[in-house]
């Protein structure tokens, strides 16, 4: 595998779920695609919709999130400098049965 040195704040500061105040509890890590409800899929690297019953977003750790997100990069040949990712908080709702985004990434245009 090749040498993924990106450096830790190329997908946002890194912050601890545990430490921030959230309108809701957080299960994990994701990262999102900028001015879009897409997460990163664990199973198959690509991102698809929140809504879409296949996903498998929630990472355990910023730095595991960190690493998909480096990865995705590498297997896209995208810049670490002109990226559209972002790590993100999710929450878990129970009566749909499936990720939801905490606080999603502001878009970008109005």
């Amino acid at each position: 595998m090749p040498d993924l040195a990106i450096p830790v704040d190329t997908f946002g500061d890194p912050f601890d779920i545990a430490s921030l105040p959230l309108p809701r509890p957080a299960v994990g890590y994701g990262v999102q695609r900028l001015d879009t409800d897409c997460l990163l899929d664990r199973g198959s690297g690509h991102f698809l919709p929140v809504r879409d019953i296949r996903l498998q977003a929630c990472f355990e750790t910023f730095a595991a999130a960190h690493a998909a997100a480096g990865i995705w990069l590498h297997e896209t040949a995208t810049p670490t400098n002109d990226h559209d990712l972002a790590i993100v908080p999710l929450g878990y709702d129970q009566g749909l049965q499936r990720p939801i985004l905490i606080l999603g990434v502001i878009r970008s245009e109005p």
